[in-house]
């Protein structure tokens, strides 16, 4: 039997089985079972993916009193074990959440593995599935790309449809893999679906906090099903610490009642790599054989300057054309300011030079936040609810006045960096780079020509949220093609979007086309795996414009 035939008859039996454990399932009682249980409470998940090697991750709970256990972990070309190729050790630890991770190595490339964990007393783990990159070649390669997984707001339907496909090489999470808030804020408790609870109730800050709160989302079967059958590289984004973070604070992180901001930080970033399949590393490449360099950024707490507050600009400036030019000659014109800290973006302009000058096809950034730039329309007055909070009602005014002077809305998206976006986007055009950028965050789905100095700079795509609301919450009375219509028509860069939907993206990489394959949920509400195709758009090499 081949490989590629045991790889079918495991996927779909994995899927069988996961159907049958979970159907009709509330959270709630899986919750407790996964997080307050013995043994291996969270499945299995692989990432930081390789050539030749590639990171394992279980979460197992011993008898009690126990703080460390030894694991075991097999690698195999089959899911029977029978040719096992690679094994390593692994320690689950109370300091880590229980979790633990293991790297092997000296694996073949471009090759489906199957791997268990195995404990002490001869328990096993759920045997999950994994794939090394390829070291040469240009051989097609897909990557299913999400983002914005908010639990309360409904079922994580885009990550079981991906995790049923049988045509991926590779998952890519942008952030936002879980939502830091108090039960009720967001969603509203009249928003929430039933059953689809969050642990602690509370704003999460300590340790604890944030090691409860990943269990109860790595409880849901669907998120667990595509952990287990595919690789994942993945990154944080602000939820993952808290709203609106950057290097020096964010803004849901109220130092007198929540305490010291470093220290939050450095918790939540221990308690994202405890619990993901990632390595330690803030950023790093990828070669997909000689297709592309995949490159894994930090854009929201590496070294990200303050988001420019517009509402104080206003404030202190006394009029709207005194605030729009200290906008322009300073906080947002400041030419200092960046995304990514200084170190990052050096070692990105190497490693963008070093992928072209190696033959690399294409050069991908998976990063967080929206780089292409729009402006708010004119229009945007008619669209809003009059029942909408007046917080809203003020950021969309703010928001058309500052379009209306060429400065686009979002000062929390690349847009909110310009000086930073243009050295990037110069750098890869100094090196005739095929830039393909995608991003998430936004919760909606997005494509941009990115454009630099009046000429084509590279194409992005950015893909819609698995649960949480986009555009279409604010703007309830308008066909969302209206405003997508007019969306287009104020914003020379973008070239498609879609308001109004959730689900991911299926990124293609080609050796001549790089294309995008949206792909939208029919429902959150409840679960199901009906999913139906959206837009494509693809751009070929050497053009970095979409057609």
């Amino acid at each position: 039997m081949s490989i590629e035939l045991r790889r079918r008859q495991f996927l779909g039996a994995t899927l069988a089985a996961a159907g049958s454990m979970t159907a009709g399932l509330t959270l709630p009682g899986a919750v407790m079972a996964a997080t307050m249980g013995r043994g291996f409470t969270h499945g299995v998940a692989s990432g930081e993916p390789a050539a030749d090697a590639i990171l394992l991750w279980t979460r197992y709970v011993g008898a009690a009193g126990a703080s460390d256990t030894r694991l075991t972990v097999e690698l195999a070309e089959d899911a029977e074990f029978g040719r096992v190729v690679a094994s390593g050790e692994a320690t689950s630890s109370e300091a880590s959440g229980h979790c633990a991770k293991a790297v092997l190595s000296g694996l073949s490339p471009a090759t489906w593995y199957f791997y268990r964990f195995r404990a002490p007393g001869g328990e096993t783990s759920v045997v999950g599935r994994t794939r090394t990159l390829p070291a040469a070649g240009t051989d097609p390669f897909a990557m299913a790309v999400m983002s914005c997984s908010n639990l309360p707001f409904g079922y994580f339907n885009a990550y079981a449809h991906a995790a049923m496909r049988n045509d991926l090489h590779l998952a890519v999470h942008l952030g936002d893999y879980f939502y830091e808030y108090a039960a009720g804020t967001y969603p509203a408790a009249d928003q929430k679906i039933a059953g689809r609870d969050v642990d602690p109730a509370h704003e999460i800050v300590s340790m604890d906090d944030y090691h409860r709160r990943y269990a109860v989302y790595r409880a849901d079967p669907d998120l667990r099903r595509l952990h287990q059958v595919l690789p994942m590289v993945s990154i944080w984004d602000d939820h993952e610490i808290t709203n609106d973070a950057w290097e020096g604070g964010a803004e849901n992180h109220q130092p007198d009642t929540e305490g010291d901001w470093d220290l939050r930080k450095a918790t939540a970033k221990a308690a994202y790599r405890h619990w993901m399949p990632v390595s330690d590393e803030p950023y790093k490449a990828y070669r997909i054989g000689d297709l592309a360099t995949l490159f894994r950024l930090d854009t929201r707490i590496e070294g990200r300057d303050e988001q420019v507050d517009v509402a104080r600009v206003f404030a202190e400036a006394g009029s709207f054309a005194a605030a729009v030019t200290r906008l322009k000659d300073a906080d947002w014109g400041d030419s200092a300011r960046t995304m990514m800290g200084m170190r990052q973006e050096a070692w990105l302009k190497e490693a963008l030079a070093s992928s072209v000058s190696s033959g690399q096809r294409w050069q991908v950034l998976a990063q967080q936040v929206v780089m292409g730039t729009t402006y708010t329309p004119s229009a945007i007055g008619a669209w809003l609810d009059p029942a909408a909070p007046d917080y809203v009602k003020q950021r969309v005014n703010a928001a058309l006045g500052l379009s209306q002077a060429g400065i686009p809305a979002s000062m929390d998206a690349w847009t909110g960096y310009p000086a930073a976006r243009s050295r990037l986007l110069t750098d890869a055009q100094a090196v005739d780079a095929n830039l393909v950028v995608l991003a998430g965050d936004s919760h909606n789905s997005w494509a941009f020509n990115l454009t630099e100095n009046g000429a084509p700079a590279g194409v992005e795509f950015a893909v819609s949220s698995v649960t949480s609301p986009g555009y279409e919450a604010f703007f309830t009375r308008t066909d969302p093609a209206v405003i997508e219509s007019a969306m287009i028509g104020s914003s020379p860069e973008l070239q498609w979007t879609d308001l109004s939907r959730r689900g991911y993206g299926v990124v293609t990489l080609e050796a001549e086309q790089a294309r995008c394959d949206w792909t939208y949920v029919d429902t959150i509400k409840t679960r199901s795996l009906t999913a139906k195709p959206g837009k494509r758009l693809s751009v070929q090499r050497g053009a970095n414009v979409l057609t």
